[in-house]
């Protein structure tokens, strides 16, 4: 039959005559689809799930030193955790929404009678399940190398982690929303991987001048990374509520400046 003799109705609907098991199920979907689509991108999964694990395997297992009042290799699960879980979320949201306004997707899912929510849900569920892939593999490596950590210590750590990738998603989304198409890939690389260096991700923040440390409050992955390194147990007299705080901050903040650029590129 064709589409020009189907009634209107047979092509759309009203999100609000959805039921909330209805529009569950499409925020699930949406996430399943978006999780399944960068699964089988290699130029992403790839690079997210390998480089925290080879970073790691080299300066935590593989290079010998001890770290006085700290395991090196907890310390260093801890801010590669940090590492690994905030690539998802900034390229995910950075480059994906990039590319997908560039072609058009965003327009026709904006013009979909799907929930404009369950986009961005997507992907943010899809960053959190990367994170806990990630962490997983880190996790397994310590595990293997005999570098074991306390179990409600390490579950802290990874709710922390996997919680702690919305800023970056919204920080993700703003970039997505000032490049199109690549060149979103090369904004997101000039933010994150500096931001991984002076947050002390890499290298730890005491091997740094002063000044290095005191500017660290700037970055939101020093913040997470601080949460991580309490939990697990490798830092004292961590503000928490300081740190979530600021981690909140940094969420709103992009989240409205991401909201704005959206909107003016009606």
């Amino acid at each position: 039959m064709s589409a020009s003799i189907l009634p209107r109705q047979s092509f759309a609907v009203d999100p609000a005559s959805l039921s909330a098991a209805q529009t569950l199920c499409i925020y699930l979907r949406e996430a399943g689809h978006e999780f399944l689509t960068v699964l089988r991108t290699p130029a992403f999964a790839l690079p997210t799930l390998a480089f925290p694990a080879v970073f790691y395997g080299v300066f935590a297992l593989l290079l010998p030193g001890q770290w006085p009042g700290h395991t090196k290799a907890i310390y260093l699960l801890a801010t590669y955790g940090t590492f690994g879980v905030i690539g998802p979320a900034l390229f995910g949201f950075g480059v994906g929404v990039a590319i997908e306004r560039e072609k058009g997707w965003l327009d026709l899912k904006r013009a979909s009678p799907m929930p404009i929510g369950a986009y961005f849900f997507g992907k943010a569920a899809m960053s959190m399940m990367f994170a806990v892939i990630v962490l997983m593999i880190l996790s397994a490596l310590s595990l293997a190398a005999g570098r074991t950590i306390e179990l409600e210590a390490w579950l802290g750590m990874v709710g922390a982690l996997v919680l702690g990738t919305l800023p970056f998603c919204a920080m993700g989304l703003f970039i997505g929303t000032l490049a199109r198409g690549t060149g979103a890939a090369a904004i997101v690389n000039l933010v994150y991987l500096p931001m991984a260096v002076m947050s002390g991700l890499w290298i730890p923040l005491f091997v740094f001048p002063d000044i290095v440390e005191k500017l660290a409050v700037l970055w939101p992955a020093y913040h997470l990374a601080q949460i991580a390194l309490g939990l697990a147990g490798e830092v004292d007299g961590v503000r928490y509520a300081m740190h979530a705080l600021t981690l909140v901050l940094f969420t709103g903040l992009f989240a409205t400046l991401a909201a704005n650029r959206l909107r003016a590129d009606r």
